[in-house]
């Protein structure tokens, strides 16, 4: 029988929740210039005169900026030397100063003016007549085609060889930001695990996420979340139509939040009442190639190699091989930052060598196909002195959140 799992309500399991964010440190300028001046020295390593920063996280990571894309071009342009330089509508240059944080020259443009033509402007102000513009990977497509056809004389690239480089390696304070948004996630899976019962639908617990990570300080409340039940666990996002838990059922809850823009992103697997035989060999497969995966993410190490040590223990246990089903359809694991799925990714053959500040989750679902799936989401980084979990792993199928202990 699965224990701690169960038996209260909504109301209590809120009661007991209160904001995880009072002592939180934002991210501070000195650390944005920080970051500005690291983005400068590769982009003078690779030859690129300057970079189009979208609105987006790259926009935010690099300035602190906070702004969302629409069909009009907003971002920023990072020459390889001097200062910022922001580039958006005329009639919200106001609104942008007052979001600014790193400030920046402005150049605003009108409705029927074409911000392509005045991007082409700007870069002739700065003196950069040729060579690279690289255009942040995020941006969309018609912001790329628009610059080039203003400006066909640049070479164009992409941005993601600077913003990748820089964002994988956290920061001291970005490690504590991502750790606080996964402790309030953690505790909000132990809330979820509690209220449930017979006949509580899928909806019904996804809305209590919801008010319980508000209640922990997420501002927004849940930034996903997936809830499953039964046969349904098997689909690794989730199925369009909602469950309703039975005796026994078999559960997934996979959800997350931000703390200043920061993601948390944890799943749990577990029984409600009786697991049966299969389930419980299935479930300590999961947990061991998720252990086998920690246990390789060395400093140093390709994270293709993670991949490879977590399909290991899946082959060994008669499931796979390679993407096979039953067994693990997707990578082990992502990058995890400003962006929920960002660099590098712990994907086979993926040349990328671990180093000190990268963030990953780890998470070599097992794909059991008209029956159910087992999905152990927790997430490391990696120190000097190797990996780190952010959380506990769930300890077992009896105690997944380990409070019998």
């Amino acid at each position: 029988m699965t224990i701690g799992v169960g038996g209260s309500t909504p109301e209590i399991e809120l009661a007991k929740l209160s904001d995880m964010t009072k002592d939180i440190v934002p991210i501070s300028e000195l650390e944005y210039q920080t970051r500005i001046h690291k983005a400068q020295r590769l982009m003078k390593e690779q030859n690129i005169a300057a970079i189009y920063l979208d609105a987006g996280t790259n926009l935010y990571y690099f300035t602190g900026l906070k702004w969302y894309k629409s069909e009009r071009m907003v971002g920023a342009i990072l020459p390889v030397t001097g200062d910022l330089i922001f580039i958006a509508p005329q009639f919200e240059e106001g609104s942008l100063r007052d979001h600014m944080l790193i400030q920046g020259k402005f150049y605003g443009w009108h409705e029927h003016e074409s911000p392509y033509q005045l991007f082409a402007n700007i870069l002739n102000e700065l003196a950069i007549t040729g060579g690279q513009i690289a255009i942040d990977e995020s941006a969309a497509f018609f912001i790329f085609d628009g610059l080039r056809t203003a400006a066909p004389h640049y070479q164009y690239v992409n941005a993601s060889a600077i913003t990748a480089t820089c964002r994988q390696h956290k920061s001291a304070n970005e490690i504590a930001l991502l750790q606080q948004a996964k402790d309030m996630t953690l505790k909000v899976h132990q809330a979820a695990a509690a209220i449930l019962k017979p006949g509580i639908s899928t909806v019904e617990v996804s809305q209590f996420i919801q008010q319980a990570h508000k209640k922990v300080g997420a501002k927004g409340g849940s930034s996903f979340c997936i809830v499953l039940f039964g046969v349904a666990t098997s689909f690794p996002h989730g199925v369009k139509e909602p469950q309703i838990l039975k005796e026994n059922d078999w559960v997934l809850i996979d959800t997350g939040c931000l703390v200043e823009g920061y993601n948390s992103d944890i799943t749990r697997t577990y029984a409600f009442g009786e697991a049966t035989h299969e389930q419980r060999i299935a479930w300590q497969v999961e947990k061991d190639a998720q252990v086998a995966a920690f246990n390789a993410a060395q400093l140093g190490i390709a994270c293709g190699k993670v991949d490879d040590a977590a399909r290991a223990i899946l082959i060994q246990n008669g499931f796979g091989p390679d993407y096979n089903l039953p067994g693990l359809p997707h990578r082990t694991g992502h990058g995890c930052g400003l962006d929920i799925h960002e660099w590098p990714y712990l994907v086979r053959n993926n040349p990328t060598k671990l180093e000190v500040g990268m963030v990953f989750s780890n998470e070599p679902m097992l794909v059991i196909p008209t029956k159910f799936g087992v999905r152990l989401e927790d997430h490391f980084y990696m120190s000097e002195n190797g990996p780190v979990w952010f959380t506990e792993p769930s300890s077992s199928l009896d105690d997944p959140f380990g409070l019998q202990q």
